[in-house]
């Protein structure tokens, strides 16, 4: 953005060189991002290994986009920018959000191999993993809170990070237990529609 501003403001011959914290942070960022796209990568490969399938994995990671859209809105309300901090703990909500979509699907993937449907399967899945969910998104949440805060030593620097993973984890725990189900009931549900015209 600072380089499309000058560029229709500076004479030609004219240009912008970045240097200094700023020349660093867009080094960092890079890396940030980079590390970003491996840690999801890396998930819906151990997802897929798990789950035995490659669909499953897509399924769980619908939760991801809610959590970074979380962190982020966090970090505005605060008036927090974004910085290699907060830009971490995005990266660490990657792998923290996973989990609470994985106790849903493994649960809902037991029920069916019972001989339940998918939405009798998900309406007996989704209470009863309701509490565990909560209990380890609430653990994480209280464990952040001083440095989101701004209680004890290193709060200025762990703050942004805090706060990031706190608005994740309460936007991807309010609604996993909305869009993870209904993921899983049209995908699964196609599969399955799909698997009998092919049949017949």
């Amino acid at each position: 953005i600072v380089k499309e501003e000058a560029a229709e403001i500076m004479p030609l011959g004219y240009q912008v060189k970045m240097i200094g914290q700023a020349e660093e942070f867009a080094k960092t960022a890079n890396y940030v991002v980079f590390a970003l796209i491996t840690a999801l990568v890396m998930i819906y490969m151990v997802l897929a290994s798990q789950f035995n399938s490659f669909i499953q994995p897509v399924i769980i990671m619908a939760a991801q986009p809610l959590a970074i859209i979380g962190g982020v809105a966090a970090l505005w309300l605060t008036d927090k920018g974004l910085n290699i901090y907060s830009m971490i703990g995005l990266v660490l909500l990657m792998g923290l959000v996973a989990k609470n979509s994985i106790l849903l699907v493994d649960l809902t993937n037991q029920l069916r191999e019972s001989g339940k449907d998918i939405r009798t399967a998900l309406i007996e899945a989704c209470p009863i993993r309701l509490r565990p969910v909560l209990m380890t998104s609430l653990t994480v949440i209280l464990t952040l809170l001083p440095p989101a805060l701004g209680l004890g030593a290193g709060s200025d620097t762990n703050g942004p990070l805090a706060i990031a993973v706190i608005g994740g984890m309460v936007s991807s725990t309010l609604l996993t237990l909305i869009v993870v189900p209904a993921a899983y009931s049209l995908v699964e549900g196609g599969l399955l529609k799909w698997a009998r015209f092919r049949g017949k």
